[in-house]
């Protein structure tokens, strides 16, 4: 197999324009998802982001199935499902059991209404794996709103928010209701999941609002650089995973998710050789 068999690029000025809307969802989607993610990491919320994305997909498969919007039952799902997982899940044993539950029961809901469901193969499999052409302007002007949405509300509860996310009892004391900022939050994540699965599916979204801000974290403890870097990386595995699928013809994901993965083990890469270097200038 030749390199031109996987990627073409001799039509990329023509294919480009096809995909505008795909790149501008990405550009969306890196900046919610890497500012989302610094709290996802820092709150223990990774397994959470996995559930919700379940449920997320369940409700865009039975939105679908009866023809009704599709990004809209997304969030519908999301909202159920961040919902449970705040309001049954104040601990973080009792909250990864809810997620270990919702997580089967939402996958299995979604496959189901996905076999009833008469249409196109292609919108089955885009809601698991993401769609690079399937950006449409309806669909990119109902992302802006939510990324809006939440980037406001991250604006707004930025600073109690990490506040009471570096020191929930300290943050207590001072009057932060932080009860109620976790419930806000995770919400907000609910959000942020229901876009995601837009582009790079269900089965994916860690790619988008785990990893970049994983990596962020390995090279800084900055509450500026870690947000700044967190986005970078997101950015870079979006409108990369989009150009390469574009070439590729394959879905987005897969290139996503690697571009992604990259970036984290350079990063692991980078923070092993700091260490040991510090290691060895304090032996000396």
């Amino acid at each position: 197999m030749e390199f031109s068999d996987v990627f073409d690029f001799s039509d990329y000025d023509r294919l480009i324009p096809l995909v505008s809307n795909s790149l501008w969802a990405g550009v969306l989607l890196a900046l919610v998802g890497g500012l989302v993610g610094v709290f996802v990491m820092n709150r223990e919320l990774s397994f959470a982001v996995h559930g919700i994305s379940e449920l997320s997909f369940a409700g865009a498969a039975i939105f679908l199935l009866f023809g009704f919007d599709v990004v809209f039952g997304s969030v519908v799902g999301s909202m159920i499902a961040a919902l449970i997982i705040s309001l049954l899940g104040d601990r973080s044993k009792d909250r990864n059991s809810i997620v270990a539950v919702l997580m089967p029961f939402g996958l299995g809901i979604g496959i189901l209404a996905l076999a009833l469901y008469p249409g196109r193969a292609a919108n089955k499999f885009g809601l698991l794996t993401g769609q690079i052409v399937a950006v449409d302007d309806p669909k990119l002007a109902s992302l802006g709103v939510i990324s809006a949405v939440v980037l406001t509300l991250l604006v707004i509860m930025w600073r109690p928010l990490l506040f009471a996310t570096l020191d929930v009892e300290v943050a207590a004391a001072r009057g932060v209701n932080t009860k109620a900022l976790g419930i806000v939050f995770v919400l907000v994540l609910g959000l942020a999941v229901a876009a995601a699965v837009q582009v790079v599916g269900a089965l994916l979204v860690l790619a988008l609002l785990v990893t970049p801000a994983a990596a962020a974290l390995r090279l800084s403890k900055s509450q500026l650089w870690v947000p700044v870097l967190s986005v970078s990386f997101a950015l870079v595995a979006m409108l990369g995973g989009i150009l390469l699928a574009l070439g590729g013809g394959l879905p987005i994901s897969p290139y996503v998710t690697t571009i992604s993965f990259l970036i984290y083990l350079i990063a692991r890469l980078i923070a092993f050789v700091k260490t040991k270097a510090v290691k060895e200038k304090v032996a000396a």
